[in-house]
């Protein structure tokens, strides 16, 4: 369960960029200039992200705040599942990240998996959303929809990138230290469920 110090700061923020968006009187957009401070402040009091990173992330926030998306491939051959190894913690995650603009959930899937794994796939079917702040108990700035879809792996060769340092086909029974940041047991072992079953109806928060 998110912390209520967290919803007060993220709604603190959200505020904040509203009216900065919508705002003309030069005295609001200073108001709100103290509000969005304030909100980076509660944060970095709170977090292990330091001020200048906070910062910079919601200094290039502009217009209405909204939820912030991740997508994640879930690649099956036979029985397994790709994961990738990611560099920022040395841990196991599936393929994917922060969605593109101008870029349908279909298309970033695609992007993802090929640049963080090497694999190319076919995306089939949207397994879950998730809100993140309902499924983790890290203090996080953002309002996230976690994308879970599952994908026919066509092909691949896995290519040395600046995100991951690895890329590996996993049994269910012997999944490695996961990068718990980017998506849980649990939600590994729904992919699988997903899998499985031919009618299996997308879940969503």
């Amino acid at each position: 369960m998110e912390k209520q110090w967290l919803k007060w700061a993220k709604k603190l923020q959200a505020i904040a960029q509203t009216g900065l968006e919508y705002s003309k009187d030069k005295f609001d957009i200073e108001r709100f200039q103290e509000i969005r401070k304030l909100s980076i402040e509660i944060m970095n009091e709170y977090t292990d992200i330091d001020h200048e990173k906070l910062n910079d992330l919601f200094a290039n926030e502009v217009g209405y705040q909204t939820p912030k998306v991740d997508v994640r491939a879930a690649i099956f051959r036979n029985e397994e599942i790709l994961l990738v190894k990611e560099k920022s913690d040395n841990k196991w995650a599936l393929p994917g990240g922060w969605a593109d603009i101008e870029t349908s959930i279909y298309e970033n899937v695609v992007k993802e998996s090929m640049e963080e794994a090497g694999a190319k796939v076919k995306p089939k079917r949207i397994i879950a959303i998730f809100d993140r702040r309902k499924h983790r108990t890290d203090n996080y700035p953002y309002s996230v929809y976690n994308v879970f879809v599952e994908c026919d792996y066509i092909k691949g060769e896995y290519i040395k990138n600046i995100e991951t340092s690895d890329a590996q086909f996993f049994k269910i029974q012997n999944l490695p230290e996961l990068s718990e940041i980017r998506n849980s047991k649990d939600q590994i072992k729904l992919c699988f469920k997903a899998k499985k079953e031919d009618k299996f109806e997308a879940l969503f928060d």
